[in-house]
């Protein structure tokens, strides 16, 4: 079997695998259950890296999802992965264009591993801050959008995706560089608003480690 064929139903198969566990554990907090969505699949390009070698089939899915996430936000479809306040943004359909445009772009140069930690961060970073945010009793900021403790978690977990992935690549001074990713890549989620953290993360990250390696 052709390894683009196979990569697409590798990835339909995880994508429903996500979709059926985030229904077990399904939380009285609808962000718990909505943000372990977020969070397994930024995974999903782990399967892209192994199969894909044509940039038109590593992006087809995200594509696919750019549509199917806009019109479950206007008729609110796929409930458990859309905001109750419609007003927060549109972070579904920036997830799928950002994975989209780094799909074409990173695949065409057949450099996908430099999307890694930026999809990685957006995906368990964000993902993680947004939780642990609500949970623990900090400082708000941005008008209340933001909190203290979820900008440390997202500091943290960018520092320590981004070092695991360059000890991988043998990047040198490594732990500097993670630190300047995981500085920036606090900054930006800090001041996107509305959902927007999901396409400037990802994209400013990537470009930032494409200029680093």
């Amino acid at each position: 079997m052709n390894n683009n064929l196979l990569g697409l139903i590798c990835a339909v198969i995880y994508i429903v695998f996500v979709f059926i566990t985030s229904k077990l554990i399904k939380s009285k907090e609808k962000e718990v259950t909505r943000k372990y969505i977020h969070i397994m699949l930024s995974n999903i390009w782990f399967i892209s890296m192994s199969f894909f070698s044509n940039f038109l089939v590593a992006a087809l899915l995200p594509m696919v999802f750019v549509l199917i996430n806009a019109i479950s936000y206007k008729y609110n479809i796929i409930k458990v992965m859309e905001r109750e306040n419609k007003s927060e943004g549109y972070g579904t359909i920036y997830y799928a264009i950002s994975l989209t445009i780094l799909s074409l772009v990173t695949f065409y140069i057949d450099k996908p591993i430099i999307a890694l930690p930026g999809i990685l961060i957006m995906g368990y970073g964000d993902g993680l801050a947004g939780v642990i945010g609500k949970t623990i009793k900090s400082k708000e900021y941005m008008n209340g959008k933001k909190t203290i403790a979820g900008s440390i978690t997202m500091f943290i977990v960018s520092f320590l995706v981004t070092t695991i992935i360059f000890m991988y690549m043998g990047v040198t001074a490594l732990l500097i560089k993670a630190f300047i990713i995981a500085l920036i890549s606090t900054i930006i989620e800090a001041i996107s608003i509305k959902g927007l953290d999901n396409i400037t993360v990802p994209l400013l990250i990537t470009l930032i480690v494409a200029n680093m390696i």
